[in-house]
């Protein structure tokens, strides 16, 4: 049976991307919550989704190099409890980031105001006499679905960082430096029975 000791270079790199463009949205959507001018705001819901769209590319892109490469083995010495909670809290985390794109993307098409990404791409499909402008609520449904999302991105992230800790500085098991680790070889296989 072949295991992965490391997770290879590509897998350290968009994960990193992912948590400075989720760190780096997350300061940015917290302005919303504040008293802002209007022209503020429609600047910082275009850097909210330019930056948003940059980690749906990042979360595709890191999606399939979890199908090609899988994940390192975890350490025999967790206990049962521990392998199921890393299981179910990657898992709840995918899900929820990928939650979180999705109704990011269907709150930005739903937005009455323009939203550019990039600066260059108005990505609202509420104008005017539109379908979606006559419904009113929808944009403030997906929001609150937005801002669950965001919610529990952000408790799994918690969980996450502290687990990465307890495996770096109490464990000391190596299931921490399997992302640290940039300059040696990143994916060794072992052969095993």
């Amino acid at each position: 049976m072949r295991g992965l000791r490391d997770y290879t270079r590509s897998q350290k790199v968009v994960h990193w991307l992912m948590a400075l463009a989720i760190m780096l949205d997350l300061f940015v959507a917290q302005k919303f919550g504040g008293v802002m001018k209007e022209w503020d705001r429609l600047e910082s819901r275009s850097d909210h989704a330019t930056l948003g769209t940059v980690m749906a590319i990042l979360f595709l892109v890191r999606l399939v190099l979890r199908w090609r490469h899988g994940a390192p083995s975890l350490p025999s010495s967790m206990s049962p409890w521990q392998v199921r909670a890393a299981h179910w809290g990657h898992g709840l985390l995918y899900f929820f980031v990928g939650f979180l794109i999705l109704s990011g993307i269907l709150t930005a098409l739903s937005a009455a105001q323009p939203i550019l990404v990039f600066g260059a791409f108005d990505i609202t499909m509420a104008k005017a006499g539109s379908l979606l402008a006559s419904a009113g609520s929808t944009f403030d449904d997906l929001r609150w679905f937005h801002e669950f999302a965001t919610n529990m991105v952000i408790a799994l992230i918690v969980i996450h960082v502290t687990a990465a800790f307890y495996h770096w500085l109490i464990a000391k098991d190596e299931t921490t430096q399997r992302m640290l680790r940039f300059w040696s070889g990143s994916r060794t296989t072992e052969d095993s029975n």
